[in-house]
């Protein structure tokens, strides 16, 4: 088992959008949603989670198009992957 960040999916998204993640060892995990700015617009998961396979969804209406980044940490793992919404 290992670490595991996927592109989001679909991508680019409207209005919603889905991000699958991977954990080896059950550890404090944290998802957030950034923009370009390098701004948090919103934290998706932030709790100890066992290891396993997670999907999360992620929709915002509040969001104008463009880039954003999503970064997932776990443990020693970081990982930062870029999506796309378009309106």
């Amino acid at each position: 088992a290992a670490f595991l960040l996927n592109q989001n999916y679909p991508n680019p998204f409207n209005p919603e959008t889905k991000i699958n993640f991977s954990i080896p060892k059950t550890s404090n995990t944290v998802l957030k949603v950034f923009n370009t700015n390098g701004t948090e617009v919103q934290t998706l998961v932030n709790q100890n989670l066992q290891a396993g396979t997670y999907s999360v969804e992620f929709g915002n209406t509040n969001l104008t198009s463009g880039i954003y980044f999503y970064t997932l940490t776990s443990g020693e793992f970081k990982e930062t992957k870029k999506m796309i919404l378009v309106k």
